[in-house]
């Protein structure tokens, strides 16, 4: 569904949009270029793409938060029918370039995990400083949810209906906490007392859960890890990125470029294993003496090593701090221009590690 800039909530906050000038040099967008941003959020990476070629690309704009898409709208209503935006998460990616008629894009962008917008604002549920609804849809409620179980339809659902089991393992998993189970079961404990309806609430449930000596030492609020797993996982967001990752790449043009900016170890991870595959001719096991599989390499890797904020955006932005930065490129066209190193090597940071 295509969107125009309307009831556009008001919001004060400076936006920061992540590792902006590395995104533009990964893309290397062109003028009459088609390009997808699957998670428009504020349209800060989209208006800047569009500026570096001079209004000359196409977008295609995904979001499934309807206050995002509005503000989105208005900041690239100057560019008019060159960027249209849809209602959608962005694994039914495909659905809109459909709509749209195009065959394949020349660039996929997609900043992972939530929005400043999101963050910001007590009333969607997202953030555990204040107080507000125990939401965290990013979708506010108004798109389908097929395939997700009835347990997720909130975190209030969650945390109130999900067994000790199911929590612990999320926690586990998502959030990556030591405390899972300690969590878990204050989380059970508190709601057969009443049920769990704020953010406060949950907040302080979790900072109590750890103990004594934990909570003192903490640099971040105790409950940080969960918040982050009931998010993932009422939103499906790792599900999202493993379906977009199974359809993109027949839909990239050759000589276009993926870049993915990560926020989450199993999310940056994911990304790292697709790419790597992507990239290997050959997937036989080593002791075998001669390729039986067939398999052929479809991307090149621009980034083999994820990018880093620099210092400086981290100070500027913390939310950027823990960004990474992948970018792959479909083989079997003219390549783009490589990034120019001023926004590479010697600008961003380049993590140690794959």
């Amino acid at each position: 569904m295509n969107v125009s800039a309307s009831s556009v909530t008001p919001h004060t906050a400076e936006h920061h949009p992540v590792l902006l000038d590395e995104v533009l040099d990964a893309l290397a967008p062109r003028p009459g270029g088609r390009y997808v941003d699957g998670t428009l959020g504020l349209a800060g990476h989209a208006s800047a793409l569009m500026e570096r070629t001079g209004g000359e690309a196409w977008l295609c704009g995904l979001d499934r938060d309807p206050q995002a898409r509005a503000r989105a709208a208005e900041r690239l209503a100057p560019w008019g029918d060159r960027c249209r935006l849809f209602a959608s998460t962005f694994d039914r990616f495909a659905d809109a370039l459909d709509e749209l008629g195009w065959d394949t894009a020349d660039g996929f962008l997609l900043d992972l995990g939530v929005s400043s917008l999101q963050l910001d604002v007590a009333e969607r549920g997202f953030s555990l400083h204040g107080d507000g609804p125990l939401d965290m849809r990013m979708d506010m409620g108004t798109l389908p949810r097929p395939g997700l179980a009835p347990q997720t339809a909130s975190a209030r659902t969650l945390d109130n209906r999900a067994d000790y089991h199911t929590l612990k393992h999320l926690i586990e998993e998502y959030g990556e906490d030591p405390q899972a189970g300690r969590i878990a079961k204050a989380i059970v404990e508190a709601r057969d007392r009443a049920p769990i309806e704020t953010t406060a609430e949950l907040a302080d449930i979790v900072r109590m859960a750890y103990p004594a000596k934990w909570r003192a030492s903490a640099r971040n609020h105790p409950a940080t890890r969960t918040f982050q797993a009931l998010r993932m996982a009422v939103n499906d967001e790792l599900g999202q990125l493993e379906r977009f990752l199974d359809a993109v790449l027949p839909r990239l043009a050759p000589g276009g470029r993926i870049a993915v900016i990560s926020f989450h170890s199993l999310e940056d991870r994911a990304v790292k294993q697709r790419f790597r595959l992507w990239s290997t001719d050959c997937l036989c096991p080593p002791h075998l003496p001669r390729c039986v599989c067939g398999h052929k390499a479809e991307v090149r890797l621009v980034t083999r090593r994820p990018i880093l904020p620099t210092r400086e955006e981290s100070i500027r932005n913390p939310r950027a701090s823990s960004a990474k930065l992948r970018v792959a490129e479909k083989t079997g066209g003219a390549e783009a221009t490589p990034p120019p190193v001023a926004h590479g090597e010697s600008s961003a940071r380049r993590s140690d590690h794959e």
